[in-house]
């Protein structure tokens, strides 16, 4: 990509990241997370015994957590996120709901204690998603990173429906999901 191009797509995606959360500050975000449950869990579920990594959320992100529990309740071990060193990707400890948390860099929360694990599901953040799975996230790279160094983990993007756009602005380095989670439903993006 030649640098002219990737200060476009960086603007591009600055302006995207700009509109969709305005959009987004009128959403709710524990009654769209509390619909996000029975969606995923009857569309696209973590197969049995799978390590689910989740997110903690932050300000007007959908709230997770009720699906963090109902994954708990089934028996899945699960793990959040570690925001290492920018340019790194993400590490991950071993939690469960009532676990202590510590606050973190850029707002983040992450287990006080735990053993660092490899997660084999992730439900992903994002800021926002399309329907052929791009997404885009603060800026930081950290999930594109870290998908990349986890071949073979599943990730599934939680958001609400008003973040999709018609085309998410994408470079090369963004990786792609196979689902968007939303109060809506499960959208299945081919790859």
């Amino acid at each position: 990509m030649s640098r002219s191009s990737a200060v476009l797509l960086k603007e591009r995606k600055a302006e995207a990241r700009r509109v969709v959360l305005a959009r987004r500050k009128g959403a709710d975000p524990a009654a769209n997370g509390a619909a996000l449950v029975g969606h995923v869990l009857a569309l696209c579920p973590p197969p049995p015994g799978a390590l689910v990594a989740g997110y903690w959320p932050m300000g007007d992100e959908v709230d997770i957590r009720p699906l963090l529990a109902a994954l708990a309740e089934r028996g899945h071990p699960l793990a959040l996120p570690v925001t290492p060193p920018r340019g790194q990707p993400l590490l991950f400890r071993r939690w469960q709901p009532g676990d202590a948390l510590r606050p973190g860099p850029l707002g983040t929360s992450y287990p006080a204690g735990g053993e660092e694990v490899r997660p084999d599901w992730l439900l992903v953040p994002l800021v926002a998603f399309d329907r052929a799975g791009r997404r885009l996230g603060y800026g930081g790279g950290y999930y594109d990173r870290t998908l990349a160094a986890l071949p073979g983990a599943v990730a599934v993007g939680c958001a609400h429906s008003v973040q999709e756009m018609p085309e998410v602005p994408a470079g090369p380095d963004d990786v792609r999901l196979p689902w968007v989670a939303t109060e809506n439903g499960v959208i299945e993006c081919p790859l």
